[in-house]
């Protein structure tokens, strides 16, 4: 997996493509800067041991419900039923 951004963290609300606010400490901040000690990790397919043969776009093939169907790397699944942490 990739170094974690912000974007990665459940305390993280987006307000843009490019920065986002912390639930914990309620400040703006950038998505690509370095994440903090109360990171904790949201999940999204790139995460998940369903999550197979990604392409340098990060697209895969999701192995976890179903049907084998394509998935981004980057999609939340935090509602997902098939998720399960690498």
């Amino acid at each position: 997996m990739s170094k974690s951004k912000h974007n990665d963290c459940l305390n993280f609300s987006p307000v843009d493509a490019s920065k986002g606010i912390c639930r914990i400490t309620g400040s703006m901040i950038n998505i690509d800067s370095e994440v903090c000690s109360k990171f904790d990790l949201a999940p999204k397919c790139r995460n998940c041991e369903y999550f197979k043969k990604p392409d340098k776009d990060e697209i895969g093939i999701c192995l976890g419900l179903n049907k084998e169907d394509w998935t981004f790397g980057d999609l939340n699944a935090i509602t997902c039923k098939g998720h399960k942490f690498k």
